[in-house]
């Protein structure tokens, strides 16, 4: 007999949406199947016509943020925003803004499972790789837009990977220390790098003639 709940066409979204809501919370590990039935307001019926198991509803999830990356992460950060380098920082802001709403509890939810999946099942481990696979491309997207104004030989995909690598970073010493000046302090950094790659900063002041000029004659 097939449960009615699950012939509701939101009862799965349900089951994810609470399921993202708890182990963002909680952590995987932390969080039941009965909490997720209960956050739900559903029966294990439900759950179990729609995931055989608890790793494949994390499947969904982190299928779930891959997916939704533009509409959950993206567009509400980069509204607005036209300069494709202030977006990879519109970016970075966003999740400042979460830190700060959370007195530096927030964690990014794909850093936080890989975390605390230390071996993670494969089907699991490439979905994580998925959602930061995704991550990266829209920075390095940001990045080629601005490839025209950058030093020769810059290589976008290893400065996205860097730059993600800067937030996760970031975002755990937040944590760890409750202080949001680690995160200031790293992005504040990451713009003085990218900043040194830009032919044409525009937070740099011309260098006066007079200066370069004895320059060369030293």
């Amino acid at each position: 007999m097939i449960n009615q709940d699950a012939d509701k066409p939101s009862s799965r979204a349900r089951l994810v949406f609470a399921a993202m809501q708890l182990f963002a919370i909680k952590g995987y590990g932390g969080t039941s199947v009965a909490d997720v039935l209960h956050a739900a307001q559903m029966n294990s019926g439900s759950l179990y016509y729609f995931f055989p198991g608890k790793q494949d509803l994390l499947l969904a999830v982190l299928d779930e943020y891959r997916s939704g990356i533009d509409e959950m992460l993206l567009r509400p950060a980069w509204q607005g925003v036209d300069d494709p380098i202030e977006r990879i920082f519109a970016l970075l802001a966003r999740y400042r803004s979460f830190l700060v709403q959370t007195d530096c509890t927030y964690g990014c939810p794909i850093g936080s499972l890989a975390l605390e999946l230390h071996e993670p099942d494969p089907a699991v481990r490439a979905a994580l790789a998925a959602n930061f696979a995704a991550w990266v491309d829209a920075i390095e997207h940001c990045l080629k837009e601005s490839a025209k104004d950058m030093v020769r030989g810059v290589d976008t995909r290893a400065l996205a990977e860097f730059v993600l690598t800067t937030m996760e970073g970031a975002v755990m010493q937040t944590r760890i220390h409750r202080d949001v000046g680690y995160f200031d302090r790293a992005v504040a950094q990451l713009r003085n790098y990218l900043g040194g790659l830009l032919r044409h900063d525009k937070r740099r002041k011309p260098t006066p003639r007079s200066a370069v000029r004895r320059k060369a004659r030293a």
